[in-house]
Parts: structure tokens; sequence; C-alpha cells
């Protein structure tokens, strides 16, 4: 279990690296209470969420709001998670 928050930590702190040498400031939370906190907020976000579209083939998901909104999430993972696999019909 230690390794699993070391590792958690780590890649925390790379982004966190990465961001500062862009000079955008970030902060990180991995401790369990703040955690609590924060995935409420998001489970909270996410129920605004009316349409989701996914394009793996640049990694990136869009979410569009209820407000009309839309917030993009690139990640080489989550619009395969989100799209359905390709189906074949028998009439082809």
């Amino acid at each position: 279990m230690n390794d699993e928050k070391d590792n958690v930590r780590a890649a925390a702190e790379r982004v966190l690296q990465l961001e500062s040498e862009l000079e955008a400031e970030g902060t990180a939370t991995t401790d369990s209470d703040p955690m609590i906190v924060l995935r409420a907020s998001l489970h909270d976000w996410v129920e605004t969420v009316v349409a989701v579209v996914a394009s793996p083939g640049v990694g990136r998901v869009t979410l569009i709001h209820d407000d009309g909104s839309e917030s993009r999430i690139a990640s080489p993972g989550l619009p395969f998670r989100l799209s359905r696999p390709a189906r074949f019909d028998d009439q082809g």
C-alpha cells in the first residue's frame, strides 16, 4: 500500500513540476479527508454534464454542461473507456 501511495505522490509531483516549468502554479491533494471533499465536488460537477463527445483519435473527451459550457479532458485512455466497441452487422 505504501508503494501505491508513493507512486501517486510521485505522479502528482511530476505534474506540479511540469506546470512550474510553464510558470503555472498548481496544487496537489492526496490525503484522505481533502480527497473526500474534492471527489464530492467532482461528482456534483459531473452531474451537470448533459452530453459527452469521446474522440479517441485525438485523446480527448468533451463534456457539454447543462448551461451550454464545455469542458475538455485530454487523456489517452478516457475516450476509449467511453467509446462503444465497433460493431459490424451481417449486412455489409
